[in-house]
């Protein structure tokens, strides 16, 4: 199992003059992570929060998934820049993620067939551990740019 663990201190007390909801977050031979949430909800802006991990979990492991799929099919990729956006609604006092849009702006080696790339980026998606475990929608916008082509998209 992947065993995370979370440290918090401070004062849950009425009135208190608490600091900003910070916290730890610590794995075995990883860095430790600053975890905080939105200010509004006594928070730190300058930490992560939940929603930018969810974000860059989800772009990281669709990125890592395309890739390892491309290579193994012979597309020679030679960048990739991604931004993702990812949509809140809250109904009932709840809020959750809606819809996560990715939106990639994929460089491929001369040559290269940008349709090919595409139908192996859409592939690509199934293989995703974090989009698979996810109820949010995940709407997937890719841009492919073939090197040295004028007008490729």
């Amino acid at each position: 199992p992947l065993v995370l663990r979370q440290h918090w201190s401070g004062s849950t007390r009425r009135g208190s003059a608490a600091p900003p909801l910070v916290s730890t977050i610590q794995q075995s031979g990883k860095p430790d992570l600053r975890l905080s949430v939105d200010p509004a909800f006594g928070g730190e802006a300058g930490a992560w929060h939940p929603p930018d991990l969810l974000g860059a979990a989800l772009s990281t492991c669709l990125m890592v998934a395309f890739l390892d799929l491309a290579k193994r099919t012979r597309v020679d990729v030679r960048a990739y820049d991604d931004e993702l956006a990812l949509y809140k609604v809250t109904e009932d006092h709840r809020s959750r993620i809606d819809r996560a849009v990715v939106r990639p702006t994929v460089t491929l080696a001369p040559g290269s067939d940008p349709g090919r790339a595409a139908r192996v980026f859409h592939r690509a998606h199934q293989y995703c551990t974090v989009s698979n475990s996810l109820r949010t929608r995940v709407v997937l916008e890719p841009r492919f740019v073939v090197e040295g082509a004028s007008g490729s998209g």
